[in-house]
């Protein structure tokens, strides 16, 4: 796949459907003008309805009677409801996870893959989504490495080339590449792994929250994701989505205790029924950390107020100062533009290690990564902010 045209985009017109920043920034981030925050694809703050969720369910904790079964219980449905509506899923094909990396260690360990399969991995890809698959080569799977392009982005026509080959029974990859931005063609990739029956494993986790997801319009085959990044949710939150009709069709290679059947009705739980749920609970392990998941709850509905869509929009318009400067001064993108962009950033100043120092030294957070300073703003910051890192990248500042 060639790169595309560095021209630059124009800063999405601003409708009605516009969100407040400014309010935004009062009521849920009000530390945001100490620093300037640019670094969501490593740790997203915790938004201020968050921390208070947070603290009144620890409160109740520490007084355990005030903390009844129904209200656990009613806590992690409320996340799973929560997340199948920004997925356009069904809250049946949610189980609640730790982090990223458990729902694809489900993936690796439950799907019928035998010696001799293939699995297809983007090289390059984040190690949570590569070390479970190279696992499986212990059983005589085979798991290829696809070569990136020239600029490191996962070559998308080669992989489809590989899913005609029978002996590939699944691809794996992440929805956004963490070091450059690169959002995948999900709908290409979904149809071609509908075509020719391998199994589709995303890993969400740099994308979810930044840019809309539709399930039921790119039907996937497992989908993982943590919510402490572009979800603003407490560590130890994630979840893993599983296709409806694939859940009867999989064993948990680890079962908890309420995988079961009848394990809901907590004064019977010696009939040790070993009929496994029929629902994706059947994957979760207990007991969970529900005040992260309390948590969670309340960040979920930050993001399903704001709209991912809106905040999709907002990010391009936030880019639109450091494209510019990049044209400007002849920096490398490493970050696609256009389709195949993300709200990740990714540019190769000159003198890419004394850039980086220079923003740290002036509050500016955000990551090196691969080579490249790696700018990942969310709903809350601000045009100036960017125009700022401009300024710091001028040596202005």
């Amino acid at each position: 796949m060639s790169a595309e045209p560095a021209s630059l985009p124009q800063p999405p017109a601003v409708d009605a459907g516009t969100f407040d920043v400014a309010s935004l920034r009062r009521a849920e981030f009000p530390w945001a003008d100490e620093t300037t925050y640019l670094n969501h694809a490593s740790i997203g703050p915790i938004p201020e309805r968050t921390r208070l969720a947070l603290d009144a369910f620890n409160r109740r904790r520490a007084t355990p009677f005030r903390l009844p079964d129904r209200d656990l219980f009613g806590t992690l449905a409320d996340s799973r409801r929560l997340i199948a509506e920004l997925l356009s899923a069904t809250p049946a094909e949610i189980a609640l996870t730790v982090n990223t990396s458990f729902g694809l260690g489900i993936a690796a360990r439950a799907l019928p893959l035998r010696s001799g399969d293939v699995v297809l991995v983007s090289d390059r890809e984040f190690p949570a989504n590569v070390y479970p698959w190279i696992r499986l080569r212990e059983k005589g799977v085979d798991v290829e490495l696809v070569p990136t392009t020239d600029a490191g982005w996962p070559d998308e026509p080669r992989i489809m080339e590989r899913l005609a080959d029978p002996r590939v029974r699944a691809l794996a990859v992440s929805l956004v590449q963490f070091s450059n931005g690169y959002r995948v063609d999900l709908g290409a990739l979904s149809a071609a792994t509908r075509q020719s029956g391998a199994f589709l494993i995303v890993d969400a986790i740099q994308g979810v929250g930044q840019t809309p997801v539709d399930l039921r319009r790119t039907p996937v085959d497992i989908l993982a994701c943590g919510g402490q990044k572009w979800l603003l949710s407490p560590w130890g939150s994630g979840f893993v989505y599983v296709r409806r009709e694939l859940i009867p069709a999989l064993r948990p290679p680890v079962t908890g205790w309420m995988a079961f059947e009848g394990t809901d009705d907590l004064t019977r739980l010696t009939t040790y029924d070993d009929t496994l749920r029929l629902d994706a609970r059947r994957f979760e392990l207990m007991t969970l950390p529900y005040q992260d998941f309390a948590g969670m709850n309340a960040s979920l509905g930050l993001v399903l107020e704001l709209g991912v869509d809106r905040i999709q929009a907002h990010l391009r318009r936030l880019h639109v100062p450091v494209l510019a400067w990049a044209e400007r001064t002849g920096a490398r993108l490493a970050s696609p533009l256009g389709a195949r962009g993300s709200g990740i950033l990714c540019l190769v100043p000159g003198e890419v290690g004394e850039a980086f120092r220079r923003l740290k030294a002036a509050r500016v957070i955000c990551s090196l990564r691969e080579g490249a300073i790696r700018l990942s703003p969310h709903a809350y910051n601000t045009v100036e902010e960017l125009e700022r890192v401009v300024t710091v990248l001028d040596g202005r500042a």
